[in-house]
């Protein structure tokens, strides 16, 4: 029932969700490399792209993605060991990968991620770093690194908030979840459900003010 009040046209287009800012911000794009992919990449919602790459490194995630056919081609790679030429793809997003890689890891994909794109490259991610351990049997879920929004906005990126205000939630899911697909379990408070509401109403004011937000959503234009 969350799930499908989530992806609602209604409720997304008020509480400002991922996947309608990532919609958004690709409208005018039919061609998108999603680094760090992912299971169940929220690209699966774009119904205008007419041809993406996932690359993904931890297997499990990479099969499960790939048996739901979100994109049209494939790489189970470590994103830092990709490569493609200049202007490849209309987009280039990272939704929540960047935290995974070391900073320098991270700032050099950036550059990179400028260069494949042609029109923009779209990142999301925790609002500054925010510890996390592996989980699920997956080694790459730690974070390595933390992002700043003045950091973003000096590489060029408009910066908005997502998730709601930040401290109604941590970064560690809660046991046996699989986060991408559990909207309550980073919340840190009790009773669950109802600060699940509470940060949902939050993300009114945490999107045009991303600074008090769990995660921000960003968007460089390339020239």
């Amino acid at each position: 029932m969350i799930d499908k009040i989530y992806h609602s046209p209604f409720f997304s287009s008020i509480f400002r969700t991922t996947v309608f800012c990532l919609k958004k911000n690709l409208k005018d794009c039919e061609s998108v490399l999603d680094l760090g992919c992912g299971l169940s990449s929220p690209l699966q919602y774009a119904k205008n792209i007419k041809y993406s790459v996932g690359v993904e490194t931890f297997k499990p995630s990479f099969e499960e993605s790939k048996e739901k056919k979100i994109h049209t081609e494939y790489l189970e790679k470590k994103v830092e060991n990709v490569d493609f030429p200049e202007n490849s793809f209309d987009a280039v997003i990272m939704i929540e990968i960047l935290e995974h890689l070391p900073e320098n890891v991270g700032y050099a994909m950036l550059e990179k991620a400028g260069k494949w794109a042609k029109k923009k490259v779209i990142v999301s991610t925790p609002n500054g770093f925010l510890p996390q351990n592996p989980y699920g049997n997956n080694p790459f879920q730690k974070h390595l690194s933390g992002w700043e929004i003045g950091t973003m906005e000096k590489l060029g990126f408009r910066c908005r908030g997502l998730s709601g205000f930040k401290f109604i939630r941590f970064d560690t899911p809660v046991e046996g979840s699989r986060y991408q697909d559990d909207f309550m379990a980073s919340i840190r408070l009790r009773p669950r459900f109802f600060w699940f509401v509470m940060a949902t109403l939050s993300q009114l004011i945490a999107y045009p003010f991303p600074k008090y937000a769990f995660e921000i959503f960003c968007v460089k234009k390339i020239k």
